[in-house]
């Protein structure tokens, strides 16, 4: 037992020895396994960055067609607006008073809001004027809680700060040597929180801390009555040390479709109309540039090759309502607006809404009919937008009428008055390139017809204007950047966005750039998230890409009978399959986005063992959310594509906010629309449509409830799944 106990003690001593010995690697095998792991982190994280580039191109391509779409819908809003004198022939309705607005003389007035009462058990913040820093600090406490500024106090505001911007020019020239630093902030839409942390971490506006935010401050975000709030208020009380640059979506007709109008009015139901008219004159007033020392220039958007400061500076910016209408010009304007003016004499009730009957919801509801323009107004039907959508064509009768298509008949109008001068065309659009424009890397001056508004500039056109006009830096705003800020034009221009999480949870960082005497830029840097922080960069980038393939999805089943039909005019054989070129060839046609199609196929369609697409896989996962049975699969797709607009549309007819509108006015706008927009539907499926989603038979639709059958339930995520695997 001895002899066996030292014979298996020795072994156990000898295999301990040797383990120890393999602990301790040879410096070739570590620098080997080093490497390995590098490789391998390098790819994974090159991985990573593919998915994040793709996701933000997806985002911003889904975000420059809608801007595309608003354009046509603005084409739209002209072409009634030309055509129709009033949509529901008693009385200007809000479209009429917010593309071509009647000159109130009530509203002139800037007594006005002292008759509207505000009640005892109002608990909100209370303004009185000039403002004091109490003031301010009572604001901010109030919207960090959740509290809403009275009417009264809103409209006061306005016309306070109106009368402000009235004296200051169009290009607002600052100096260092007055503030130390000079902080410039880019686009807010309607981040409170945003704003909220930049001043945290930045200071509150002061005469030791001055800003300059660089427009578009409403649209998108949920709080943009609270951000512009405080963004005059400090204007009006550091009128020196606080400046706002307009942006192109200070702009009435940006604000149908993005949010603004929908805001006030759901906030402010009793006097949103007054209020949105305010802001559309407060708007128009802002400036439209600054200067920091002669050395560095902030606009909005951008420049062209016929941007000249000099010009835009002699500009009486006022009259650019909206930078997607062409500014109305005619000797006669005033005749014609005193004809339309409301008489001074009329009773005005308390409340300073204008005279109408009081009815109910259901009988405040009008059917849409036409009246025929009068003649003093048609001098001022000339209008232009940005791009050229197709619109009706009209058919000529005679030389001095035009016949327009109207919902189911011909009418007879007087023709639009001739074009503006080319003086008052070239203000206009030095603005809209102020406003609109991007930069390229590529040489020259082209339109920019991703975004349908305003041009490319090249790195040679930005090198042009800082000589002519000896500046060495230009910032702009305008496109959401991941970081919140980027380089481009070798230094030269500087992109800063403020608005973290824009397009989804994590997608982004806001940032801020600093400005000291020495004009050196410093940038900051922040996310407003709570939910971010606590996740690791490849979650934060898989739910972001999630987000933007689901959109992605939905914009191919907005379009889906139009790319059936480019699949097949590939596929003869009908096989259901074609080659990944000519998928993507297709996609591209449709949907006219410029993405990387072949990149993002796994994540969208199937492949055959051949190596072909199926291409039908495109949209198994996808369907409406309660298809109405009356509703053929051609109808709901078209009013899915369509959706945004009609909800725009049918907002500005439910003058209440409601929420409902008449069958007759469901059934006579979607005529209006679909032939302004050269879609061909059946008129009877629309009237079938129409009578069945007026579920309690009342005459009237529940708008909301109408929009929730249009909505694309996404029934499967394993693709999106996948994407993290």
């Amino acid at each position: 037992m001895g002899c066996g106990t030292s014979i298996a003690t020795e072994p156990l001593a000898q295999r301990k020895e040797t383990d120890d010995t393999a602990k301790v690697p040879s410096p070739a095998l570590t620098i080997k396994a080093a490497i390995l792991i590098q490789r391998w982190y390098r790819r994974y994280m090159a991985r990573l960055e593919m998915r994040r580039r793709y996701t933000w191109n997806i985002f911003q391509s889904i975000e420059y067609a809608g801007e595309q779409d608003q354009l046509q819908l603005s084409s739209f809003f002209s072409f009634m607006l030309d055509n129709f004198t009033h949509l529901n022939g008693n009385g200007p309705d809000l479209i009429s008073q917010l593309l071509d607005p009647v000159v109130d003389p009530w509203l002139d007035r800037e007594s006005c809001y002292n008759l509207i009462p505000v009640p005892e058990s109002y608990s909100g913040p209370r303004l009185s004027f000039p403002l004091s820093v109490s003031h301010t600090n009572t604001l901010l406490n109030a919207f960090k809680n959740q509290q809403a500024l009275h009417a009264k106090y809103l409209m006061q505001l306005l016309y306070e700060t109106k009368k402000l911007l009235r004296h200051m020019p169009n290009i607002t020239h600052l100096s260092t040597s007055y503030a130390k630093e000079i902080t410039v902030c880019g686009d807010l839409h309607g981040r409170l929180d945003d704003l909220l942390l930049i001043f945290y971490k930045n200071g509150l506006p002061s005469a030791d801390t001055s800003y300059v935010f660089n427009g578009d401050f409403v649209d998108r975000g949920k709080q943009s009555v609270e951000v512009v709030v405080l963004l005059f208020a400090y204007l009006l009380l550091y009128p020196d040390h606080m400046h706002l640059n307009r942006g192109n979506h200070e702009d009435h007709i940006m604000n149908l479709r993005y949010g603004f109008t929908k805001e006030v009015m759901q906030k402010y139901k009793t006097f949103g109309r007054e209020i949105l008219q305010l802001f559309q004159d407060v708007f128009s007033l802002l400036p439209i540039a600054t200067v920091i020392d002669g050395k560095v220039l902030i606009v909005h958007g951008g420049i062209s090759d016929q941007t000249d400061l000099n010009f835009l500076s002699t500009i009486e910016r006022h009259k650019v309502k909206s930078a997607l209408r062409l500014p109305r010009y005619d000797v006669n304007e005033q005749d014609v607006r005193s004809s339309r003016t409301r008489g001074t004499d009329s009773p005005r009730p308390g409340n300073c809404r204008s005279h109408r009957s009081q009815k109910t919801p259901i009988q405040r509801k009008r059917h849409c009919g036409l009246s025929r323009q009068d003649s003093s107004s048609s001098s001022s039907s000339s209008s232009s937008s940005v791009c050229s959508p197709r619109s009706p064509r009209p058919y000529t009768a005679a030389a001095d009428v035009l016949q327009v298509p109207f919902l189911d008949s011909l009418s007879a109008v007087p023709p639009p008055s001739p074009p503006p001068p080319p003086q008052h065309q070239q203000e206009w659009k030095q603005i809209v390139d102020v406003l609109w424009s991007d930069p390229r890397p590529q040489e020259g001056c082209s339109p920019n017809t991703f975004r349908g508004g305003g041009c490319y500039f090249g790195p040679d056109v930005t090198q042009r204007l800082l000589l002519s006009h000896h500046l060495q830096l230009l910032i702009r705003s305008h496109e959401c950047k991941q970081e919140g800020y980027e380089l481009c034009h070798n230094g030269q221009v500087i992109t800063i966005f403020s608005a973290s999480n824009y397009y989804e949870e994590g997608s982004n960082r806001g940032a801020y750039i600093k400005l000291g005497r020495e004009l050196v830029p410093r940038f900051y840097q922040y996310q407003v998230s709570r939910s971010t922080r606590k996740l690791t960069l490849t979650q934060s980038v898989r739910a972001a890409e999630g987000s933007a393939l689901r959109a992605l999805k939905e914009k191919l089943f907005a379009h889906r009978s139009d790319l059936m039909s480019g699949f097949l005019q590939y596929d003869n054989g009908h096989t259901g399959c074609l080659s990944v070129s000519a998928w993507a060839e297709v996609l591209t046609s449709v949907l006219r986005l410029d993405l990387p199609w072949c990149t993002l196929r796994p994540h969208l369609a199937r492949l055959t063992a051949d190596g072909s697409v199926e291409y039908q896989s495109c949209f198994e996962d996808m369907n409406p959310g309660h298809p109405l049975p009356q509703v053929t699969p051609r109808l709901a797709e078209t009013l899915f594509r369509y959706r945004t607009n009609l909800e725009i549309i049918f907002n500005i007819i439910d003058k209440d906010q409601s929420g409902l509108i008449s069958v007759e006015e469901f059934r006579n706008t979607w005529r209006l629309f679909s032939t302004h927009l050269g879609v061909d539907l059946d008129e009877r499926s629309i009237d079938d449509l129409a009578r069945s989603i007026d579920f309690n038979k009342d005459g009237s639709i529940d708008f909301t409830e109408f929009l929730q059958a249009f909505r694309v339930v996404h029934q499967q995520q394993g693709s999106a799944r996948r994407m993290g695997d």
